[in-house]
């Protein structure tokens, strides 16, 4: 305790008290505006409007339609989900409007912007192109997100290298920056192709490296990002595994062993990173662990259904079939999605990104945690 001052106890425990005494990030924020903005980027899960059915992944092809979004805005908003995202309730834990989407050119963008695209991948596009995997991908990647980041700040009047000094106080410094996990679709894309699951390994994180460098170079200071979930665990992988491909969470094993290589391997790089730009505060959010933690103890968090699909079609026992997903017009949704931890067999419903977002925010699932990195921006002004 001798290396630490008084001042950054007194902001550490200001913080922590914030935080732990807040009944609920849905309904109150943890400070008032610590952050100006939040940029997000990622896949379906942070995705909060950027795809419709017209656009979005083959299979999840109806998110436009009812049920989609019914739990909390009553109709469909194009996220994958029946509510609220994770990064919706960081928007609220941190006192801002939820985050409009980039591809929505009226939204008021004075807060932030997601740039998260459904179906996005951490390789590039042209990547699948050259090993012919380009059935039912989408031709965003995380390139793609930068580029889009790019265009926002020149849209903003960002565009040469002198506006970009006098931009970065408010754009950039006063700024989170949210990744939200990268990579899942990589894996999904190339599943039983002749490319190895070692080599998209290597190749998606060292994309995800290069993506945060990019952000670092430009002067981020605070960013969070968020490892993969044990997508094994979802209602498509269960529903498509063999009956004896299953590891000692009861999800498919070969699926979930990539998973977690891939985060052990991310981590890895992470650290190197930080070593880079130690003036940075770089999270690194415990997707898989805080999935684990849940799965684990699913009914202390109200959950009575882990496998089956809130939304499908096709009964018993997970309610799912690829050519006829939620929204499509023999699927029906089930009467409390608060019970279910799938939403529609690929995405989670609200209630667990909501147990997750408290996991992050409150919890333990982050590395740094979360209130160190608020404890950090308080003292920077």
């Amino acid at each position: 305790m001798a290396n630490i001052s008084i001042t950054q106890i007194f902001f550490f425990t200001i913080i922590s008290i914030l935080i732990f005494s807040t009944p609920s990030t849905a309904n109150a924020g943890i400070l008032s505006h610590p952050f100006k903005k939040v940029y997000a980027f990622g896949d379906a899960e942070t995705d909060t409007g950027n795809t419709r059915s017209s656009t979005g992944p083959t299979i999840f092809r109806f998110v436009s339609n009812h049920p989609y979004g019914r739990t909390f805005f009553s109709h469909p908003t194009n996220r994958y989900c029946d509510g609220r995202l994770v990064i919706d309730f960081v928007a609220e834990a941190l006192s801002l409007p939820y985050l409009p989407p980039y591809r929505n050119k009226k939204a008021d963008k004075s807060h932030g912007v997601n740039f998260a695209v459904a179906g996005s991948t951490s390789l590039t596009h042209s990547f699948f192109v050259s090993n012919n995997l380009t059935l039912n991908i989408s031709p965003v990647s995380l390139q793609t997100q930068l580029s889009w980041f790019n265009e926002f700040l020149e849209s903003e009047k960002c565009k040469s290298s002198t506006a970009m000094l006098e931009c970065k106080p408010e754009y950039i410094d006063d700024a989170l920056f949210w990744v939200g996990e990268m990579g899942a679709n990589d894996y999904a894309y190339s599943f039983r192709s002749s490319v190895s699951t070692k080599t998209i390994q290597e190749l998606a994180t060292t994309n995800v490296i290069d993506f945060l460098q990019a952000l670092l170079t430009k002067g981020a200071k605070y960013i969070l990002v968020q490892g993969l979930h044990p997508t094994g665990c979802l209602t498509l992988s269960m529903a498509m595994a063999p009956s004896d491909d299953r590891d000692n969470m009861g999800c498919v094993a070969s699926v979930n062993n990539k998973i977690y290589n891939h985060n052990t391997m991310l981590l890895a790089k992470l650290n190197d990173l930080r070593k880079k730009f130690p003036q940075a505060v770089i999270v690194y959010a415990d997707y898989w662990n805080a999935f684990h933690h849940v799965f684990a103890n699913s009914s202390e968090y109200g959950f009575d259904e882990k496998f089956r699909a809130c939304c499908g079609s096709n009964g018993e026992p997970y309610n799912f079939d690829v050519l006829f997903a939620c929204g499509s017009p023999p699927s029906t949704a089930c009467d409390n999605p608060s019970k279910y931890i799938n939403w529609d067999g690929g995405h989670l419903t609200e209630a667990m990104y909501k147990v997750l977002a408290d996991l992050f925010i409150k919890g333990s699932y982050c590395d740094p945690a979360f209130s160190q990195l608020l404890s950090k921006k308080m003292q920077s002004g």
